[in-house]
């Protein structure tokens, strides 16, 4: 938790606009009002938005006026940043499929004592015809147009519905609705939150501020996001959580400690230095990292389990504490055999597949062959693509 305006104002943050100092002058002045936004789009939220989250509990933390806003009215239009075609129609029903989960997905981040929760269906939904001309009448087609999207949508001889440029006007319209001094949002936000400081401009006469924060790298080294499928999922188990913030880049740790802990920033720096000089070992300061970010969302006890499991099973290669013992019909097995009788695949293709592309071993020993003979004699370790164990128990006749 940081009270410190400066802190605030640099952790996490790429950039302000129209600039830092004019903002740092307001928040010493009143308790601003700041909200950041998020589209219902998926039932799960991943690592990247709490960015946004966590700048947001920064702020609430300090006393001012802090907003989660949910875009139940924008997602009708679909957020057209970043996207190569426009986004598939959504139905009231998935919408609110969708935000029932949220809350307890970011119940370890946010302190809902502290920040306000509205939907932008509550305004949006119920806009008139006039008042949706005059709302358009503040922006230019040229404006909108801009936008490098559309842009290389329509080099690329792809379509821009018009639908799809409304969107930067509907949630610019946000800011004006909720009358707000700051927008908080990513770096593919930056064209619509501006949208919103120019009609906060021109229908409520007043300066809005836009805070920019970074974009986090997945686990792929791309920038994380649910089309790329390269997500660490609030949802994720510790064990998944803890495994796949294993597997980023030992460049992005720092980042990593900045974005998604409390660790304090001059810890942060000297950790940074030490990576780069040699005076600290990666894996371990990776696991710390795990542990920290797997405490969050699962607490303490699992992120230990979490630990464990890790040094145990993929560092160590042996079997976790408790793996189920599966019973083979017949001491000679194929590896094919094994797999489809100890259920561990979905299918026969699917237990080919992975065997033939190495997920397959006995006792650490890898078999590509879904024909081969096995001969058990109990004790055995079978392992089966990344996570699944079974033990082999020969009962005795």
């Amino acid at each position: 938790m940081r009270n410190n305006s400066s802190d605030i104002l640099e952790r996490r943050v790429a950039k302000i606009l129209p600039n830092k100092d004019g903002l740092e002058r307001l928040m010493s002045k009143k308790k601003i009002r700041v909200y950041f936004g998020v589209d219902p789009t998926s039932t799960k939220l991943h690592l990247g938005h709490t960015i946004g989250l966590r700048t947001l509990q920064d702020f609430a933390d300090a006393g001012h006026e802090a907003i989660l806003l949910f875009g139940t009215g924008t997602v009708l239009v679909g957020d057209p940043s970043l996207r190569k075609e426009a986004r598939k129609t959504i139905s009231q029903k998935i919408i609110e499929q969708n935000i029932k989960t949220w809350e307890q997905q970011v119940k370890p981040i946010i302190d809902f004592n502290k920040i306000e929760i509205k939907q932008n269906g509550d305004w949006l939904t119920k806009l008139t015809l006039k008042d949706i001309v005059n709302i358009a009448s503040k922006v230019t087609a040229v404006q909108l147009f801009k936008r490098e999207s559309f842009q290389r949508r329509i080099e690329q001889g792809s379509t821009v519905w018009y639908h799809e440029t409304m969107y930067p006007l509907l949630q610019g319209y946000d800011s004006v609705a909720m009358d707000v001094d700051l927008e908080i949002g990513g770096t593919d936000q930056e064209f619509n939150m501006l949208m919103g400081r120019e009609l906060q401009k021109k229908i409520n006469h007043r300066e809005k501020f836009v805070l920019i924060t970074h974009m986090i790298t997945g686990t792929d080294g791309k920038p994380m996001s649910k089309t790329s499928g390269n997500c660490i999922w609030l949802t994720d188990s510790a064990n998944d959580m803890f495994g796949k913030i294993m597997k980023i880049r030992d460049d992005l740790m720092p980042n990593y400690f900045e974005f998604f802990t409390d660790k304090p920033t001059e810890e942060i720096k000297q950790l940074k230095q030490n990576l780069k000089q040699g005076r600290s070992d990666p894996i371990s300061v990776k696991k710390n990292l795990a542990h920290a970010i797997a405490s969050q969302f699962h607490g303490q006890i699992k992120a230990n389990e979490a630990l464990h499991y890790f040094e145990t099973v993929t560092q160590k290669k042996q079997a976790p504490e408790n793996t189920v013992l599966f019973y083979p019909s017949r001491p000679t097995l194929t590896s094919l055999g094994t797999v489809t009788q100890a259920e561990l695949a979905e299918s026969n293709s699917q237990a080919k597949r992975i065997i033939q592309q190495g997920g397959f071993s006995v006792d650490n020993k890898k078999i590509t062959n879904p024909k081969q003979q096995i001969k058990y004699k109990g004790g055995e370790v079978i392992k089966f693509g990344k996570r699944d164990f079974r033990k082999v128990k020969i009962e005795k006749t």
